[in-house]
């Protein structure tokens, strides 16, 4: 039910949203640190809370889009110029991040351990 997509960078994450059918499923993203060659993040937040949110969506009965959005190493993240952050379509403060496109909802840094959240989260009719 979850189809699952891989976005590197803020140009793939901007070419992606161009093409996204407004009457598809609905789609989230799920923004992180870039990952290192052993598969963890840089960002310990990021570490932790992927497990839970993938979990999560192994038990969506929900069509959805997860879209995993690596937004570049440390430095790239921690500054202010960070299109991530300034974008209007995002403007991020924390990582993780989970936004539902198109809309107000959204989970920030801890939040997105919260079984219960993520539940509200994806779960919450249109």
């Amino acid at each position: 039910m979850v189809s699952n997509v891989e976005i590197k960078g803020f140009q793939e994450f901007a070419k992606y949203t161009q093409n996204i059918d407004p009457n598809g499923p609905p789609v989230f993203f799920y923004f992180s640190g870039e990952k290192s060659a052993d598969g963890n993040s840089w960002c310990p937040d990021c570490v932790e809370a992927e497990p839970i949110v993938k979990a999560y969506l192994t038990e969506l009965k929900k069509s959805v889009i997860f879209a995993y959005v690596d937004v570049g190493n440390r430095e790239y993240w921690k500054d202010k110029a960070c299109p991530f952050r300034t974008d209007s379509r995002t403007r991020l403060m924390v990582i993780p991040t989970i936004v539902k496109w198109k809309g107000v909802q959204r989970l920030e840094g801890e939040q997105c351990t919260k079984r219960e959240l993520l539940q509200m989260l994806f779960e919450e009719e249109d």
